[in-house]
């Protein structure tokens, strides 16, 4: 059955079903980067079997995990949002396929040819199963009968076995059902952190009005738009992790422009070699602003792994100019106006509170438009 198939979708799995149809069978660990399509999936192994779910920055780096995890004995599940594939296209085709590490892949299936989707996720969408058969990674779509997954599932392992070469379930938008999870308890003295439009608001509020500002995809350019249009913003859409190196790359070509980048933490982490090469470029004043609320929130709220890592140290290490971590208003107003002042690539990690509006829509301006738009006002 190839994902060409496109068979019925007339029922949809029960999370903790898959997940244990698949422990049943010896699967284990799981680790990747979470898709809403999966989003119940990776919630159900952290409520309910913590000790199997993996938290990895990007996706190649979960392929790679999962190669290890084969090599002890294991039997590894990576998820992953298809728009991931070309950051797993190297582990894939130069380690699991050259030293026979299978691992098994599910990868969900946005921008699915007649099933309209962002235009960052069109072309992925279109060549998702192509891709994986030019990997020599046979795939199919995931059966949404718990009986008939558990055959394909047999199969899938007896391909792994036969071939030492992975796997990959095609995951459907609507393939699996909601899953909730208990609510997080709150300490009722936790100061109360800004949310991430309301820390939108005071950065632009606070940087000089000729900044070039690009945010990264998701929910900041879309709040960023929603709230503070302006032809001096650029939405990134998709490409998450690549937002501060475009940010470098007009810093380092508009040099009589501040510049400005507004990043997130699952995205930093994601291409965190990217802070490597801001910090050499001692002669950019990139303002480098990092919205960190520990969480994947555009997928479902799945936690990052930001809570443990020392971005300023990072980025000090890396050579940036200075740092400054803030969680309220008045210090990331005063962050963003001494890093322009001062000059030199600098971080500003600011600490905020998931959530945002339920109704956010999507950005209102092409991609192409808002590319165009920004190219207009760097020239001005």
């Amino acid at each position: 059955m190839s994902a060409e198939s496109d068979p019925s979708r007339g029922e949809v799995l029960e999370a903790p079903t898959l997940v244990e149809l698949l422990r049943a069978r010896g699967h284990g660990p799981f680790t990747g980067v979470p898709c809403s399509f999966l989003g119940p999936v990776i919630s159900c192994l952290e409520t309910e079997h913590p000790q199997e779910y993996v938290i990895a920055a990007n996706e190649g780096e979960a392929v790679a995990l999962a190669a290890g995890a084969h090599l002890a004995g294991r039997r590894p599940v990576v998820i992953l949002q298809n728009s991931g594939l070309g950051n797993a296209v190297n582990p894939l085709t130069s380690l699991c396929h050259t030293l026979r590490l299978p691992v098994l892949l599910f990868v969900t299936w946005r921008g699915r040819p007649g099933h309209p989707d962002e235009p960052q996720h069109e072309l992925m969408g279109r060549i998702t199963p192509h891709t994986l058969t030019a990997m020599d990674i046979r795939n199919e779509v995931l059966p949404d009968d718990p009986a008939l997954l558990a055959q394909r599932l047999d199969a899938a392992a007896a391909h792994m076995d036969a071939t030492g070469l992975p796997f990959a379930f095609i995951v459907p938008k609507g393939a699996i059902a909601p899953y909730e999870r208990p609510g997080r308890a709150t300490d009722p003295a936790t100061p109360q952190l800004m949310k991430r439009a309301e820390a939108i608001g005071h950065i632009v509020s606070a940087m000089d009005p000729r900044t070039l500002l690009v945010a990264t995809t998701g929910k900041t350019a879309r709040e960023l738009e929603r709230d503070r249009d302006r032809p001096e913003n650029l939405y990134v859409v998709g490409s998450m992790g690549c937002a501060s190196s475009v940010a470098l790359g007009v810093a380092s070509y508009a040099p009589d422009r501040p510049v400005a980048v507004l990043d997130g933490d699952g995205a930093a982490l994601m291409r965190l070699e990217a802070m490597a090469a801001i910090g050499r470029r001692q002669d950019t004043d990139l303002c480098h602003v990092l919205l960190d609320n520990e969480s994947y929130e555009s997928t479902g709220g799945q936690p990052t792994a930001s809570a443990g890592v020392d971005f300023a140290g990072i980025a000090t290490a890396c050579g940036y100019r200075a740092t400054h971590d803030v969680s309220d208003a008045d210090a990331l107003c005063a962050a963003v106006a001494r890093a322009q002042q001062d000059g030199g690539p600098q971080l500003i990690r600011v600490r905020i509170a998931p959530g945002s509006d339920p109704d956010l829509g999507r950005p209102a301006l092409a991609p192409p438009a808002s590319a165009a738009r920004f190219k207009e006002a760097i020239a001005r």
